[in-house]
Order: structure tokens, then sequence, then C-alpha cells
């Protein structure tokens, strides 16, 4: 009954929401809950001892002043990963994800301290400041880092954490600031909005630092003034016995002296700072370590910005890096803050100037402090204490509230929010407590290193596709990650086509298929297309083709079955790609199999092409302009006998293999078990149902296409110069830049090139990710060379 009586008038409160109301009365909840988020992480980079790494920030990633994805912070040891705006989280987060891998695997020996304190410190002479360029804005960068050392120490800046960027679409605000009957501009309508949810992420902040709190400890090699104040955790760490973020504590990462700024308008927040400012108290606005942060798009200047054109979003800074997740954070965490945030423009402001900030500071130091001791108060205002546990339900209740009135992906969230009050219920189960029996268990390096060579199994797992991408074409995706690391932005123009475009300051490039590109003409593509076209161009340059037939009816290439028999023949469409339609015939077949390998041929094009089968080994050369830059013998899907299961229960097993998938988004295809496939094991005199001996090899087609299920063995540094010489030079009779160039070589020890060799086929849109992820062989790194010659 009281339970009833209290939620009908905290539904009341929302319904007297002058905002809510207009969001039910315009129908715009789905509007209401999207919005632009966009993720930044910092990690330090550590040895294999679970010691900082004071080797320079990766070569790999470029300039780490104008990446826009993969830059330092603010040691030549700290990782910042930094994502575009997105308007989903799932995008957002899915990029973080792909920064992180991308980034892990590129660390060599080194790994991602999974902690947002610090590992092992040396002395502090010997962290080394981040370095950058001799530009103006590379030097102001360093003469500001080291101004931050001299302040706080080089061991507090050590401390990591990950900051949300959140702002509404103009759109929604509009329509919001219409409806309402105002007389502030636009720009105030705006400014108060995101006012009041600072305000309320301020008010409240101790409750995500009790729900994500996750830095109770720290290693004893960190500040010698605060290691004295703490207890010892083990041998190597100490703590505050009831702390649930060291990182939001008295020691961690915050300014000297608490910094008094306003909220209650954009004019005083600004005025404050500028004043903290001229009094020398920090050296400019991005030393104002604020848990939430009023934002503009603007790069030059943050403070005129906000004055001339109001807030653009919002910077939340409070969130610990939580060591039992992959990349620090979860979907279900950001979701959290989503609707926290959402939260603050409904909950009744009951006096916004009340007491300042002082008694929110002394809740955030409290939580930061004791959050885990069991009976602590927290003050609701300056005569009223309560409990954590209980204020903390009583809000969590009121969310409930909140999402229920709103009644979208109503379960999901009711989930996350079911789960934060199990927390409170239960406070040894909160991350803080669950760290810290880990690490009594392990010891503090232990555990952290054990979660850091985890997350970089993870990595290697997941290094074929790009997260929140996986349906699109694995050479996208391929080109795609690459984009990131080279920090080139890209947008996706068509999915279902693999159509993207690729940008940076100085160009634009668009790309269908991570091979069709502004580099090869229409011609040059039709050329490679019709292999009618193709065997002819390379006959008049002197270059081997198979010799063969051109047939425009079905009638006509039957009856030239007695022409073809008792030689080995191909049998395939005038223009196709990945191996569809093609059959080889060897020898003795019967006219039957003949028909049927012309009908499916014909299946796939209006004309077909009867060549003769040409004795060796298959090689693909991927060639970019002069040079061949992979070259894989492609294997023949095939099954090994156990001498037990039968090939089509050996078959089964094989494609279990996770890098073997469908649609050409896993480095391997699937074996299928179709007509063709019976046709080539009938011709060995076996079905599917046939049992091979141990060891046997059975081949299931006679071509060796990794889309119809062949493995990729690497031979890039195998194959004689003069093969390579030979691809480049087939790739040019047609103008190719990018080309796959299908050879087949009886013996490539063999200096007798003009008897040895043939070219069956020019590939006008050659897969790059058999090359990146062959079945045996090491990774040709395409993606980046493509990008290479497009000029990124």
């Amino acid at each position: 009954m009281i339970y009833t009586y209290i939620f009908r008038k905290k539904v009341k409160e929302l319904v007297d929401n002058e905002f809510y109301k207009i969001v039910q009365k315009l129908n715009l909840e789905y509007e209401f809950l999207s919005g632009n988020f966009g993720l930044e992480k910092e990690n330090v980079r550590v040895n294999e001892l679970g010691k900082l790494a004071l080797t320079p920030h990766p070569a790999v990633f470029g300039n780490k002043l104008t990446h826009p994805f993969i830059t330092t912070d603010f040691s030549e040891s700290q990782i910042e990963m930094i994502t575009p705006m997105f308007q989903t989280l799932e995008e957002s987060f899915h990029f973080l994800e792909n920064i992180h891998h991308i980034v892990t695997l590129e660390l060599n020996d080194e790994y991602l301290w999974p902690q947002s304190n610090p590992p092992m410190l040396p002395e502090e002479e010997k962290i080394p400041i981040a370095k950058y360029d001799d530009s103006k804005k590379g030097k102001e960068a360093e003469i500001y880092r080291e101004k931050l050392a001299v302040g706080y120490g080089k061991k507090k800046q050590m401390i990591s954490g990950i900051h949300y960027n959140f702002s509404f679409q103009e759109e929604f605000l509009m329509k919001i600031y219409k409806e309402q009957n105002t007389n502030k501009t636009y720009k105030q309508f705006k400014n108060d909005i995101y006012l009041q949810i600072s305000r309320h992420i301020l008010k409240y902040r101790w409750l995500l630092i009790y729900l994500f709190g996750a830095s109770p400890g720290v290693h004893s090699s960190y500040n010698k003034e605060c290691i004295e104040m703490m207890e010892k955790l083990d041998q190597e760490s100490s703590y505050f016995v009831y702390a649930s973020s060291f990182r939001n504590g008295v020691c961690g990462y915050r300014n000297e002296r608490e910094l008094n700024v306003s909220y209650h308008s954009v004019d005083e927040y600004v005025k404050d700072i500028k004043k903290l400012i001229n009094d020398g108290k920090i050296q400019s606005v991005k030393e104002y370590y604020s848990p939430v942060r009023l934002k503009s798009k603007s790069c030059s200047d943050l403070l005129t910005s906000l004055e001339y054109d109001g807030v653009d979003y919002l910077e939340l800074r409070i969130l610990d890096l939580n060591p039992f997740l992959t990349v620090g954070v979860d979907l279900n965490t950001l979701y959290f803050v989503h609707l926290f945030i959402l939260f603050g423009l409904f909950k009744q402001e009951v006096n916004k100037n009340e007491h300042s900030q002082m008694i929110p500071l002394i809740n955030h130091e409290l939580t930061a402090s004791l959050g885990r001791k069991h009976n602590l108060k927290l003050f609701k205002s300056v005569h009223e204490v309560v409990s954590i546990h209980e204020w903390g339900i009583e809000i969590l209740d009121e969310m409930l509230t909140f999402i229920s009135t709103l009644g979208i992906k109503k379960q999901y969230f009711q989930q996350i929010i079911n789960n934060a009050k199990y927390k409170f219920k239960h406070p040894e189960k909160s991350t803080s407590s669950l760290i810290l029996e880990a690490i009594r268990e392990k010891s503090f390096i232990q555990f952290h290193m054990d979660k850091a060579k985890q997350y970089l199994n993870i990595s290697k797992s997941k290094s074929y596709n790009l997260l929140g991408y996986e349906d699109m074409e694995l050479s996208t995706q391929i080109l795609l990650k690459d984009s990131i690391k080279k920090g080139i932005h890209f947008e996706i123009l068509d999915r279902n086509d693999n159509f993207i475009v690729l940008k940076n300051e100085m160009k634009k490039e668009y790309i269908k298929q991570a091979t069709k590109t502004s580099l090869d003409s229409y011609s040059t593509i039709q050329m490679m297309e019709n292999k009618l076209v193709t065997k002819k161009v390379l006959i008049e340059q002197g270059i081997n083709a198979p010799i063969g037939q051109h047939y425009l009816t079905m009638d006509e290439a039957l009856s030239s079955f007695n022409q073809f028999s008792g030689m080995g023949i191909v049998i395939k469409p005038k223009s196709t790609n990945f191996g569809l339609g093609i059959t080889i015939l060897k020898n003795d077949y019967s006219l039957a199999s003949y028909k049927r390998a012309v009908e499916l041929a014909f299946h796939h094009d209006n004309s077909i092409l009867i060549e003769q089968f040409i004795n060796g080994k298959e090689y693909r050369f991927f060639v970019i302009k002069d040079e061949v830059v992979g070259i894989l013998h492609r294997v023949p899907a095939n099954v090994t006998g156990d001498g037990i299961s039968s090939i089509r229960n050996l078959v089964h097993e094989k494609n279990k293999n996770p890098l073997r998938g469908q649609g050409y988004r896993t480095p391997l295809e699937k074996i299928k078990l179709g007509e063709n496939e019976e046709t080539f094991l009938s011709s060995q005199g076996l079905n599917f149902q046939s049992i091979p001996k141990i060891g046997e090899i059975v081949y299931l087609r006679e071509n060796s296409n990794i889309s119809t299920g062949g493995d990729s063995i690497d031979f890039t540094d195998v194959i004689p110069r003069s093969y390579k010489d030979i691809a480049v030079s087939a790739a040019k009779t047609v103008s190719a830049t990018i080309c796959g160039v299908d050879m087949i070589i009886k013996d490539h020890h063999s200096q007798n090139l003009k008897e040895n060799y043939s070219i069956i086929e020019l590939n006008f849109n050659p897969a790059i990710h058999i090359h990146c992820y062959p079945y045996k062989g090491e990774d040709r790194k395409l993606g980046e060379k493509l990008l290479e010659v497009l000029g990124f």
C-alpha cells in the first residue's frame, strides 16, 4: 500500500515535469533516448613484470599529436584512445573495443595495464613525459605537461580512467524548445538543459563512485605521502581499508585544492574558471578536473566558445577502469550512466544553489574513501544524514519509476538498475570488494597482469573482425581497421554493398569491397572480368595462358565434347569471380559430367570458356602497382581421415574452426557439400559417407578457391622473383593497379619459365583477407599497403 502510494507520487512528479510532458506529447521517447556519444580511455603500458613501460609511444600509430583515435596522455607510457561521436552507445562502445584491440596487438612484448591506479612505477624522474613534434602545438603540449609534473608530480598523472561524452541531438532539442512557452533564446534553453544535468551529476556523483569504483588499492611505488596514510594490502600494495575508488579520493587524480566553480549559468562557469586561471590556481581550462565539464566543439578557445555558442556536450570524468572487463568498461555500465544523465532532467531540484557544492563534495569524499564501510552515512542536507545503501536504493527505485513511465527498452533497463540495487544490498559484491578479494588471493601485480594477458588473448581471437562491422566483407573490415590504426576517418555509405569513404584533411577516397578504387579504370575492370578478353590480351603480350574455346550457346559447347575427349579441361563462365561456376574435368570423364559442368557455367553467364587444364600448383599473386605484395598457394577443400569418421563428419568438424565462416566475413570459408563436391568425390570412387584412412587426405574439389572452402598457405618469400615479375607484367597488360593474378606453376624451382607456368585468371576485386590471415603463414598487411598506394 505504502509502496503503491510512493510509486504514484513519483509518477506524478514525472508527469508534472514540463520537459517530460513535451516528450510524451510529441512522441519523442525514442529521440530522447538517443543522442551523441563519445568515449575516451587511458591505459598505461607495462612490461611482463607489471612495471611501467618506459619505451616511446608506438611509432606504428604515427603522429601522436594529430592522430584522432590513438594518442598519448601525460606520459609516453600512457596511451589515450578516443572514439568519434556516434548516435548510439553501441557504435561508440564497439569503436572503443576496436581501438583497444588494435593497440593491444601492436604492443609486442608489452601489455595494457587494466587498472586506473598505476602499476609498479620507477622513480619520479624516470617517468617519461610525452614528447611531440617541433610544431607550435607540439611544444605547447610538452610545456603544459612539464608544468603538470611540477604541480602534481608525475606519479599522480599516471592515474587513468574513462571519460564519457554526451549530447542530445540538436533536432530533438529544437523540437522541445519550439514547443516550450519560453522567452529564452535557444542557446539559453540548451545551456539550461546541460547545466541541470551537470548539477544532478555533481550532486549524486557518489552513486557512480559507489557502483563503478574499481580502484581500491595502489602499488606501494606510488607517492610516499599517500602510501604512509594507508594500510598494507599485500607485500607490494596499500589501500584505504574501506575505499571504493582511490582514483576519485584524496590521493587520486584531482586538483591540488578544491576549486569552486558555479554551474548555475554558463557565464558564471566561465567567469569562475577564468578567475582560477588568472589567480594562477590552474594553468588552463583543461586543468579543471571536475567530475563533469561543459564542453564545446571548438578546438581553439573553449571558454570563449562556451560564452558565444553555448554548451555543445558534457564530459563525465568519474569512471574507473574496471579490471574485470576487457576494455575497462562495458555496455551495461555505459547505459546506466546514460539513464543517470537522462534522469537528471526529471529529478526535481529542491534548491540548485543550496550550500553550493559543499555537500556533494563531502559525499564524494566519503564514498571514494569509505564507500565499502557497512554503516556509512551520507549527507542528504546539512541537517540530515542517511545510510548510503538506503539512499542508493531509494534513488535507483526512482530511476525504475522513470524507466517504467518511459516504457522503452524497459526490461533491459530494469535489469541494469536491479543489478545496481544488488550492489547496494550486497556491498561485498561491489566491484571494489571483488578486486580486493582477487588481489589478496594473487597479489596486486599478479592479478592485474593475469587480466592483461587474458585480454591480449581475447584481442588475438578477435584480430580479424572489426566489432560492429561484422556484417561486412572481411576485406573491408581489414581496410577499416587499418584506417583506424592510421587515424583515417571513414564513413559507411552502403553496408550491404561494402561501399565506404575514407577521408583525412588532405583527401577523400571512395572504395567498394576494399579493392575497387579510383586507381583502376572502368575499362581495366571490364577487361579483367571478361576472361576471354583477359586471355587474348595476355597472349598478345607473350604471356602464357591456357588454350581454349569460347561458346555462346549450350548446344555449341556440347557438340565439342569429342574435341576435348581424353584431355583435362576447365569449364567456366566467361565473366565471373570467386570461383563461381567453374568445373575441372581431368582426362576420363563422361558426357553426363561434361554436360553438367557446361550447364553450371552457363548458369553464371550467357557465354562460357572451355580451356585446357594446366598441371601444377595454383598460386594467387596479389599485385599493387609494380609490386607483388603477397603470394598464396591455395589448396582445394580437403579433409584428413581418422579411420573412423565419414567425409561428411570430417567436413562438419573442420568447419567448426572459428576462422571458417560464410560470406567472406572470416579468413576461410566453410566447406560445402554440394553437387560439385559430390561429383569430384565420385570421380575418386568416393561419396560423402566414405571413411578415409588415418592420415589420408581427401580433396573435395579440383579448384582451389578459398571461397569454396580451400586452405591458404603463404608463399610470398618462397616463389622466385622471376614469377613475381611475370605477375606484375600480367597486371600491366590490362593497366591494373590492384590485381589478383592466378598462376599455375609446375615447379617453382625450375628456371625454364616458358613451359613452367600459365596465367589462368586476372581478378579485378581480389580479396585481401586471405593474405592477411592465411591458413599457414604470416600476415602480409595488405590493408596498410592499400592505404599507402591510395595516398593516405
